[in-house]
C-alpha cells in the first residue's frame, strides 16, 4: 500500500491572531500515571491502520516528523499546549493525522502528550489503535466517571496517553460546549503546562467543532487533496473565529507534484 505524506502550510500573518503565552519555557514534568490503564497494541495492526508506530523509518514517518517540528515551533513560540484537529468536511483523514501527530510528538524525549477523542458524535481513535476502552469521555460528561479511570497508556509509549471516547452522544455539540467540558479542557491545559494536549474534533460540517474550538489555544485544519475545494477551505477558515488557526495539513498529497509546482 502506498501512503501519501501530509504537507503542512502555515497561514499568512494576516490570518493569525495573537494569544497569550502559557507556561512557556517550563521544563517537562516526570508524570507518573499510577492509575492509568496500560493497553497492549499490535505493531502489525497499527501498520494496517497507517499509524506511524507500525513502521520503521520511511518517508511516511518522516513526513509526520516534519509536521511535528513545524507544529512545535509555533506552539512553543506562543507558549501554547492545547491543539484541536478538525477538517472542513468528512473523510479528510483528521483522526489519523491527530493520532500520528500525537505519537510523533510523544517520541520527542522532552514531550508528554495526551490525545483526547473529542468526537462525541463518531468516536474512532481507540479503533485506530486497536484498543477497547473500559470507559470514555462520554462517561465523564454524563456519569462523572473519574478521568483517571478513563485514561489509557498504549504499551511501549510511556509519554503518550489517550483519553478515549467509547460511546457516541446524540447531543454531542451541546456537551462539547458545556461548562463541564470547558472546565476539563482548562484543567488539562493548566495542570501540566509542558504537556501537549491534542483534541480530535468532528469536522466543521457539524456544530460540534465550532462549539469546542474557543476552549483551545490553536486549531489545525486537515484538508484532502482532490477532495477539499478551495471554497470549502476558505469557509472553514472563516468559520474558525477565536482560536489561533495554526495551519493546514494537506492529506494524501502528491509530494512530487507539490515540489515541481
Amino acid at each position: 500500500m502506498t501512503h501519501s505524506p501530509p504537507a503542512f502550510d502555515q497561514l499568512p500573518a494576516g490570518m493569525r491572531t495573537p494569544s497569550l503565552a502559557n507556561g512557556k519555557g517550563n521544563p517537562p514534568e516526570n508524570i507518573n500515571y499510577t492509575q492509568t490503564r496500560t493497553a497492549k497494541i499490535s505493531r502489525d495492526f497499527l501498520r494496517s491502520q497507517r499509524i506511524i508506530a507500525g513502521y520503521d523509518s520511511c518517508p511516511f514517518v518522516d513526513s509526520y516528523k516534519v509536521l511535528r517540528t513545524k507544529v512545535l515551533q509555533k506552539m512553543r513560540e506562543n507558549g501554547w499546549n492545547a491543539l484541536a484537529v478538525t477538517s472542513p468536511g468528512p473523510g479528510c483523514g483528521k483522526s489519523l493525522t491527530a493520532i500520528n501527530l500525537a505519537i510523533s510528538l510523544a517520541l520527542e524525549v522532552h514531550q508528554t502528550v495526551l490525545l483526547v477523542d473529542a468526537n462525541l458524535r463518531h468516536p474512532a481513535v481507540h479503533r485506530y489503535l486497536g484498543i477497547t476502552p473500559d470507559y470514555g469521555l462520554s462517561d465523564y460528561l454524563l456519569d462523572n466517571t473519574p478521568i483517571e479511570k478513563i485514561l489509557v497508556n498504549p504499551e511501549g509509549f510511556s509519554r503518550f496517553v489517550l483519553l478515549p471516547c467509547k460511546r457516541p452522544l446524540l447531543e454531542s455539540s451541546e456537551m462539547l460546549a458545556s461548562q463541564k467540558m470547558a472546565a476539563l479542557v482548562d484543567e488539562l491545559k493548566s495542570r501540566y503546562p509542558s504537556r501537549y494536549t491534542l483534541f480530535d474534533l468532528p469536522h466543521l460540517g457539524t456544530a460540534d467543532a465550532l462549539s469546542f474550538a474557543p476552549f483551545v489555544d490553536a486549531v489545525l485544519l486537515v484538508a484532502e487533496e482532490g477532495r477539499t475545494t478551495h471554497d470549502e477551505l476558505a469557509q472553514a477558515v472563516d468559520a474558525l473565529q477565536g482560536p489561533q488557526l495554526l495551519g493546514v495539513v494537506l492529506n494524501k498529497a502528491d509530494i512530487g507534484a507539490l515540489e515541481a509546482a
